[in-house]
């Protein structure tokens, strides 16, 4: 049963404030992307707000969904057609409230993506590099992650998933950075900044190239994998401070 509620605009406010959404420039509105009920009391977190998590949204009776993964990306098609339709129709006929927080989200330092990868995968930061700052650059917290076979060894156990490795897995780990996605083009920002060995969620063709000839480890765990903590503990936050009713639903994806 839900213990409270909030008020929409001022849940959307809460929400600019504290991931601070207007210093950044994105690939999509941040905030409020489908407007519902007025009142939020049950919201469901995702990463992504496709039909399937849309579906359990409504099977649960959330009136709220917050993802990390939204809509409206620039230069999309703008017609609602198709998929596109099939989502908004089921948002707009229950009355859900859908909000998307993409690049601050990857970029808070308690909730965000990263942050939380960190946090799951035991890597403590002390440095930053790339476009804003957005990846982030440590050391692992335990000793016994030594090398990166260890490393990948833990995303396997954390993420539940293997993740894809290039390069010498006996390696011993110096600086290792990271950062969530498809950010696979930061592999040379962190090479720079003087990583040994790089995490992201994607890999692409080019890149295996780059880790080699830098002699680079570069450990590839999933975009969805790598992104599902962050909205996930921002949701765990919001219903502890307004007292709301809240449930992570996790849509497998391979990718």
């Amino acid at each position: 049963m839900s213990r409270g509620s909030i008020n929409r605009d001022e849940f959307a406010r809460y929400l600019e404030q504290t991931l601070d959404i207007n210093r950044f420039r994105d690939y999509c509105p941040n905030g409020l992307q489908v407007e519902g009920g007025a009142e939020i009391r049950k919201i469901v977190t995702g990463v992504t707000a496709s039909l399937a998590l849309l579906e359990a949204a409504a099977e649960f009776g959330a009136d709220t969904v917050l993802v990390h993964h939204g809509y409206f990306w620039r230069g999309e098609d703008a017609r609602v057609v198709g998929p596109k339709h099939k989502r908004l129709k089921l948002l707009l006929g229950n009355d859900i409230n859908l909000f998307a927080y993409h690049l601050p989200l990857d970029m808070h330092p308690e909730f965000g993506n990263n942050a939380q990868l960190a946090r799951m995968l035991g890597l403590v930061a002390d440095g930053r590099f790339g476009e804003n700052d957005i990846g982030w650059l440590g050391l692992p917290a335990q000793s016994a992650v030594a090398t990166v076979g260890d490393l990948a060894r833990v995303v396997e156990s954390r993420l539940g998933r293997a993740p894809l490795v290039i390069g010498d897995s006996s390696r011993p780990l110096k600086r290792v950075g990271w950062c969530t996605g498809a950010a696979h083009s930061m592999l040379g920002d962190a090479i720079a900044a003087g990583a040994s060995a790089y995490l992201s969620g994607e890999i692409s063709e080019p890149t295996v190239h780059l880790a080699r000839e830098a002699d680079v480890a570069y450990l590839a765990c999933g975009h969805h994998a790598t992104e599902r903590f962050g909205v996930r503990a921002l949701g765990e936050h919001l219903a502890a401070q307004f007292g709301l009713e809240h449930r992570f639903i996790d849509i497998p994806n391979p990718v």
